[in-house]
């Protein structure tokens, strides 16, 4: 099938780009450049440097005719969102109603949405947490991707345009860009590479750091292929149900690190501390048993295996 991948360019589209063309798909890869790469777009791929909200892309809708939409897009930085709410709302809600509507004028069959598993649900008690828990989002990027997820069904009801909601928990592995909340794995791996001490963000009465769950991209790409054909209006959760503390996280990177010969100084066994940012939620991890069941996925990577594999072709640029 043609599948038109918005943000296809980025960390995780221009993953899952590869996946669709590995499997045999016709993949056209919208994206404006403005963090992802040129060097991260697949060959095989059409490319269009657009962004989500501009009028042309109706152009390539009449052109391509996709058959699915997997919309990747958006603005991710919760601190971004909180400081310029309007520019987020502008991106990611009226980047998908855009899509949308020429999904539905030009006959789209399905349309793959990437919401986010912590910035929707908000602090909860019921950790790891299962789509059945009401959103609570504390931050305009949660708000603007429950939003989204609203006029899915709106466009459904309205439209007959079939959809998956995958809700992300954090994603890390191969591409991801070092900057950013969302990228700290990235983030720890480059400044330990460059002899640079990190920062761990907390809260004063957590100093191991904020609780996430950590989900390695290669088994993102999976769940993204096993939504092309199943997960019927549905939403669900992507991630692993594990809780790993910031703290837990540098420590198990600075010993692989080690192992590969960086950071050996004893400096680096004591990062630097930070206040916790605005919108920084203090625990996350999303329940899949909903993925087993819908999808028939589940997590293949640990996180030692996961991040293993980042370094491996990040740092020491193999493979």
């Amino acid at each position: 099938m043609k599948i038109l991948v918005t943000g296809g360019a980025g960390f995780i589209g221009s993953n899952v780009v590869d996946g669709y063309i590995r499997e045999g798909h016709e993949v056209v890869v919208v994206d404006n450049l403005c963090t992802g790469r040129t060097e991260n777009l697949n060959p095989d791929a059409r490319f269009y440097l657009l962004d989500v909200r501009s009028a042309e892309i109706a152009k390539v809708f009449e052109i391509e005719g996709p058959d699915v939409v997997n919309h990747h897009a958006a603005q991710i930085s919760v601190p971004a969102s909180v400081e310029d709410p309007a520019f987020d709302a502008e991106v990611n809600v009226m980047g998908i109603i855009n899509l949308l509507q020429n999904s539905a004028r030009y006959g789209v069959k399905k349309f793959i949405f990437i919401s986010t598993g912590g910035a929707i649900y908000g602090d909860k008690d019921n950790v790891p947490t299962p789509e059945t828990e009401p959103p609570a989002p504390l931050s305009p990027y949660g708000v603007s991707k429950l939003a989204s997820e609203n006029y899915l069904r709106f466009y459904r009801e309205h439209h007959g345009l079939d959809y998956t909601v995958l809700r992300y928990a954090n994603i890390y592995g191969p591409r991801q860009v070092p900057h950013g909340e969302a990228g700290v794995v990235a983030i720890f791996m480059s400044k330990l590479s460059s002899g640079e001490i990190p920062v761990i963000y907390h809260y004063p009465e957590e100093p191991d750091g904020m609780t996430r769950d950590y989900c390695y991209v290669g088994d993102v790409v999976r769940a993204n292929l096993f939504a092309l054909r199943k997960g019927s209006g549905e939403v669900i959760n992507i991630g692993t149900a594990k809780e790993t503390s910031t703290g837990e996280l540098y420590r198990r990177i600075l010993e692989i690190m080690r192992r590969h010969g960086f950071a050996s100084d004893t400096a680096f066994d004591t990062p630097a501390r930070g206040a916790a940012r605005p919108g920084d939620l203090r625990r996350s991890a999303l329940a899949v048993q909903k993925a087993k069941e819908i999808l028939g996925w589940m997590p293949e990577y640990g996180l030692e295996r996961g991040l293993e594999e980042t370094v491996r072709r990040e740092v020491l640029k193999e493979g």
